[in-house]
């Protein structure tokens, strides 16, 4: 997809709900975009998939206040990646920006807000890529250091960077320079953070004790709200490969104890240790862009938390560099 022209006018501006999950974001997001006047724009990898609603935290449609985008877009186990989230999110911004409105793009997945957000350029191989399974298969017949020695001769910068036993990032390389892409030249693309769009980026955040009883609560929740059962229509309607991915935590724990093989409070428990982790990882993520300034919620309200984030949309300067002192983190 083309990359946007940027935008300068800070009436096209664009605001980012981060953080990690369980943390408030949907709320926040959508109070948001009701107050300014907004339409939310999901960044959530796993919210693209239909029927997966519970166990995604959606935001279910007689409960929405505003209009949603990039939620529901393709079927359990429709291969998704970044670049096609792009385009579809791009598309919606773009839209909405286009009605008078303002995007409120909100989501835990890091490189979901980037690719929607920032100048990242996607190869063709990125969405449909007919040599990858060929890749594969060679890595698997001449082993990781070979295949490696192949991208050092395809790429030499690019082999730079990559272990030899990372046959993933490896397959990846190969196939960005089948395409004509270096990976090292998106590898210096993605470390500038250079936004397509002026944006408000807010990140919210709980002290850690307060997330992680957050987390567990809302794990409860899902049970209660009928995860369970999410898991067994899906399992019937053939998606199990869909649910057991690395990245379908609240899934790929419950198949097991729908196949039998389980108890569910071992499935519970694993869920809220998987959860935790990976809102350690977002948080991880997200504090390493100097861009996002932030709200600590641990002992606010949530009209102040609001509050909080209208006067970082109305007062920000949004076209100033990431650097500069006055786009510093706040908390």
């Amino acid at each position: 997809m083309r990359t946007p022209e940027r935008h300068t006018d800070s009436a096209a501006r664009v605001v980012a709900i981060v953080g990690p999950t369980g943390v408030g974001k949907s709320w926040l997001a959508e109070a948001l975009a009701e107050r300014l006047g907004g339409e939310v724009v999901s960044a959530d990898s796993m919210q693209v998939y239909r029927g997966m609603d519970i166990g995604t935290a959606k935001v279910p449609p007689h409960a929405r206040r505003v209009p949603y985008h990039c939620i529901d877009l393709v079927e359990p186990g429709t291969p998704f990646s970044a670049a096609v989230y792009q385009q579809h999110s791009r598309r919606a911004i773009e839209d909405i920006l286009a009605r008078g409105r303002i995007p409120v793009v909100c989501g835990g997945t890091g490189l979901y807000v980037r690719a929607a957000l920032d100048d990242m350029r996607f190869p063709s191989g990125e969405i449909a890529s007919p040599i990858r399974a060929s890749l594969e298969d060679l890595a698997e017949r001449i082993g990781p250091h070979a295949l490696h020695g192949r991208l050092a001769a395809a790429d030499p910068a690019s082999a730079a960077l990559i272990h030899p036993n990372n046959v993933r990032r490896t397959i990846r390389a190969l196939e960005m320079a089948a395409h004509g892409v270096s990976y090292a030249d998106q590898a210096a693309r993605f470390a500038t953070r250079t936004s397509v769009y002026p944006t408000v980026f807010i990140g919210l955040t709980l002290r850690r004790d307060v997330l992680y009883d957050r987390i567990d609560e809302r794990v409860d929740t899902m049970l209660q709200a009928g995860l369970l059962d999410e898991v067994r229509h899906l399992l019937a309607n053939g998606y199990r490969e869909a649910l057991t991915a690395q990245q379908a935590i609240g899934y790929k724990e419950l198949v097991p104890v729908v196949e039998g093989v389980a108890s569910l409070d071992e499935a519970v428990a694993s869920i809220k240790q998987a959860t935790r982790r990976y809102a350690k990882r977002q948080m991880t993520w997200f504090r390493a862009d100097p861009r996002v300034h932030w709200i600590d919620a641990t002992d606010l309200a949530a009209d102040q938390v609001l509050e909080r984030a209208v006067v970082l949309v109305e007062s920000a300067d949004t076209a100033c560099a990431p650097k500069e002192d006055r786009c510093a983190s706040t908390s």
